[in-house]
């Protein structure tokens, strides 16, 4: 999967919890989730839930404490997917 299909389909599973539509719109690895896109902490745990399903990968908590941007999502998925 390469960048731009994986920024797809992050911008997919956020789609539901972002608070600021142009935020969604203008995403790119930079997008920071709270900051940016206006999704709450308890929803950004719905987020990491759905990128475990998606992905079928299991995100550590070590690891869901880092994803609060694009590009950190974007990183673990990429190391969780190698390990399989």
């Amino acid at each position: 999967m390469n960048k731009e299909e994986l920024i797809a389909s992050l911008k997919e599973i956020v789609k539901p919890y972002v608070k600021d539509p142009e935020g969604l719109k203008n995403l790119d690895e930079n997008s920071d989730f709270i900051k940016d896109l206006k999704i709450n902490s308890a929803n950004l745990v719905d987020v990491i839930l759905d990128i475990e399903s998606a992905f079928d990968i299991i995100i550590d908590n070590e690891s869901m404490e880092k994803m609060l941007t694009v590009k950190a999502a974007m990183e673990i998925i990429t190391t969780k997917l190698s390990e399989k």
